[in-house]
């Protein structure tokens, strides 16, 4: 009966991640999941979450299905996380949001939206992006495309280049936008070029999909917010995705979320009403607990603070890894320039590793990247970053 079914090659990352377990070495590190890890190498209970979790349990009762759109206290507390609760559009009525099955449940019910209502419109890419946005675009029938971003010579942006290509795309073309800590690169535009972008996106009539998987890893929770901010202030039409998974550690909870800004409040009802019935065409509801465990954290005032602090710490960590890696790396071969490890943002670094280097990686060291050379910064910590720099740097000087 499936004999016609084709074998699965199976995920990059999770098939290295699987790897890595059955590596029998003491010393191997792992560089390549996007998990964030404390500095003893575990994945942190946040203290502000495990205290919401406690209230949630102490007031649990019923569990009914939630409404197709999701909880109404997660969703307000997301829109006033990602806009400001005062935000002239929310006030207007112009923003709908539904609470998804993380902000991987986010982009397919946003897929499928985009499908449906603009058939003709292919979905262009950063090169290179996350690969399951590839896949969850292409997976509800879209064309995918790519636009260039990522600058191997410099380990930055290729601005003009994106510019120009955002300039050349059809008109209603949606274009994925990585609002903060761009995966895999790191690469973020600046406020400034975030502003020059406003203007192309009028003019040629595109529609933004921001994905924001990891506000507060950059440089702050509300600076992470400032292209999404930006956006609606300049009255635009956008998609945005965003996820708890990193920022509260809720990984296996999916709390994530989509939200939508239309040009009326007419207009948003309309909308809400269609990613109801993608909802229902996929998975019905969401779950409820994970979402109220945000909700609690987001609008309880002292869980709220205790989070943006434990948030900053993780952000500083990060940041921590960078500069001893930068430093090693800039000691053992003084005559590169390794800048880009401390501009890129957030848990993600393209280290500038060919494939071959990162295979001498893995097989001679034990530490494991992509294939793309992408590393997962918070996978290093105080006891093997020397090890992590010292081993790059012998694959780098042959």
């Amino acid at each position: 009966m499936f004999q016609h079914v084709d074998a699965y090659a199976g995920d990059p990352i999770l098939s290295l991640n699987e790897a890595f377990q059955k590596d029998p070495r003491a010393n191997k590190i792992n560089l390549s999941i996007g998990i964030y890890f404390d500095d003893e190498g575990r994945i942190p209970m946040l203290d502000s979450v495990r205290k919401a979790e406690l209230a949630v349990v102490a007031d649990a009762g019923a569990r009914p299905y939630l409404p197709m759109e999701g909880a109404a206290n997660f969703r307000t507390a997301v829109q006033h996380l990602l806009f400001g609760a005062e935000h002239p559009a929310l006030k207007a009525g112009r923003i709908v949001t539904i609470q998804a099955v993380g902000s991987s449940g986010g982009l397919k019910v946003g897929a499928d939206f985009i499908k449906r209502y603009f058939p003709d419109s292919a979905v262009y890419v950063s090169e290179p992006t996350w690969d399951n946005h590839r896949a969850v675009f292409e997976g509800s029938g879209i064309e995918v495309k790519n636009y260039p971003y990522y600058d191997p010579a410099t380990g930055g942006l290729r601005f003009d280049a994106m510019l120009a290509a955002l300039r050349e795309m059809p008109k209603k073309s949606v274009v994925l936008l990585h609002a903060c800590c761009h995966n895999p690169t790191g690469v973020d535009l600046t406020p400034a070029q975030w502003q020059q972008l406003v203007p192309v996106l009028r003019e040629r009539e595109l529609l933004p999909f921001l994905d924001l998987a990891y506000q507060g890893y950059g440089d702050g929770i509300e600076e992470d917010a400032y292209a999404v901010r930006l956006l609606a202030d300049e009255g635009l039409s956008f998609f945005i995705a965003n996820s708890f998974s990193k920022s509260m550690s809720l990984y296996g909870e999916r709390c994530g979320a989509l939200s939508v800004v239309c040009p009326d409040a007419a207009q948003a009802a309309l909308v809400m009403g269609q990613l109801k019935a993608a909802i229902r065409r996929n998975y019905s509801n969401p779950p409820m607990h994970g979402g109220q465990l945000v909700a609690r954290v987001l609008s309880t005032p002292e869980l709220r603070a205790a989070w943006e602090a434990e948030v900053k710490g993780m952000r500083e960590r990060i940041k921590a890894m960078r500069k001893s890696l930068h430093s090693v790396l800039s000691a053992k071969l003084p005559g590169r320039d390794f800048g880009y490890f401390l501009s890129q943002h957030g848990m993600f670094s393209y280290t500038g590793l060919t494939p071959e280097q990162v295979e001498r990686l893995k097989a001679e060291f034990g530490v494991y990247v992509l294939r793309s050379g992408r590393m997962c910064v918070a996978g290093l910590n105080t006891r093997n970053v020397e090890a992590v720099a010292v081993a790059m740097a012998a694959v780098l000087a042959d």
